[in-house]
This record gives C-alpha cells, structure tokens and sequence, in this order.
C-alpha cells in the first residue's frame, strides 16, 4: 500500500538503514531453506493441508496475480494491487493464534498482510509495507500501520522464510516473527479497522501489495475464553 507526504520522511529513514543490506535479487526461485514451526503444543489445527487450496479461495481484488498451490506452500503471484487468499472455513473471532511461515518472492512491498477478526471488528498485520520495511497494525484509529504505535522498521531478506504469530486475546493483540515479539498491543478504547484495499480479505485473509509472497504451514488455536 502507498500513501502520500506522511510517509515520505518514514521511508526515507527505512530505506537509508537498510539500503546497505538489501539484495537487488528479484527472482521467483524457492531456496532449500526450512524453518520448522513446533507441532507439540496441543490445539493447533491445520488450515492448509500442504497440496491444495481446500478451504482457501482466491480474493477477487481485480487486478490480482495468480495463486497456486507450489510444493508445500501457496504462492501468490505480483499483481497491479492486492493479490490474495481467504479462509472459508469456520474461524474464531476472538481468543485465538495465527501461526504460518511466510516469504518475498520479488517485490519490494508487504508480502504477508494478515487480516483478521477481532471481535465484530477487524484489522491488518501488515509485514514488510511501505517500502518493505514497515510492521505493523493497520489501522488504529484511522492510523495505519507506518504511522501508529505499532510501527516498527524490519529488514527482510527475499527468498528467506520469516516464521509468523499472531494472538488475539480479549485485551490484547501480539504478534512475533522468529520468535521476536514485535506488537504488544492493548487495543482498549481503540478504534480498529482496515484499508479499502484489503476489504475483501475479510474475515480471515493473506494478501501481498504488488509483490509475489508465499505462505505455508498455517495453523490457528483457539484458547479458553479469558
């Protein structure tokens, strides 16, 4: 997603941290690389079974790219926007933890925007916008994810795995990437949304912003009502 003046100075500052370790590789290959995600916590149950899109359908942004099912992992192709996947299957709306696997193809843009439920609202994790290197909520407050107080600058690698969790309590949204915790978030008194440009993505959904992502070994587990 893009948006104007505000951000100007954001991305400068991004970019200019982490021009120095960018890779200028823009290629659709899959390295060998796997990082495995722990299976022993009871609870988890699969959301994609690793060779189809059962349960999944692709979002009809419009100007997407294609999706397909590559190995063990759903790719979704750079299109002029939003490219895309929804869950059509039965999910939470509260008390629950979002764990997947996500990578950047080619792109310079969010290759893993996770929208979600949260209670009768719903909001956006976004990975990797703004030039690649913002995470964060989108939106608070009509703020979104490169200008609240979930902003955080990251540098990703292309063609790396990045391991993705996201808990939604009934105080609290957090979320981590390999096990780093990067939201800690109390959403109290908070007006939660979403952009237009992910609308359809609703009530559970993965998208990328003209970039090409994939994504694999999705799990959610519902908690206890707390």
């Amino acid at each position: 997603m893009k948006k104007a003046t505000p951000l100007f100075l954001i991305l400068l500052t991004g970019l200019a941290l982490y021009s120095c370790k960018q890779k200028a590789t823009q290629t659709s290959s899959v390295p060998a690389q796997e990082l495995t995600l722990n299976r022993d916590l009871p609870g988890h149950i699969r959301l994609f079974d690793g060779q189809t899109l059962n349960s999944w359908e692709k979002t009809n942004f419009g100007p997407q790219g294609e999706v397909y099912v590559s190995g063990d992992m759903i790719v979704m192709n750079m299109g002029d926007g939003c490219t895309g996947i929804n869950y059509t299957g039965s999910f939470p709306r509260m008390n629950y933890e979002v764990t997947l696997e996500a990578m950047r193809i080619s792109g310079t843009d969010f290759f893993c925007g996770i929208t979600f439920p949260i209670n009768d609202a719903y909001c956006s994790f976004i990975v990797g916008g703004w030039a690649g290197v913002v995470v964060g909520l989108s939106t608070i407050d009509g703020k979104d994810g490169a200008e609240n107080e979930t902003t955080r600058m990251m540098h990703f690698n292309t063609n790396e795995w990045y391991k993705i969790r996201l808990r939604v309590k009934e105080a609290k949204i957090s979320a981590w990437i390999n096990d780093e915790q990067v939201i800690d978030f109390a959403y109290e008194g908070k007006d939660l949304n979403i952009r237009p440009e992910v609308s359809l993505s609703i009530p559970f959904g993965i998208a990328t912003w003209k970039t090409t992502g994939a994504v694999r070994n999705l799990y959610v587990k519902r908690f206890e009502n707390s």
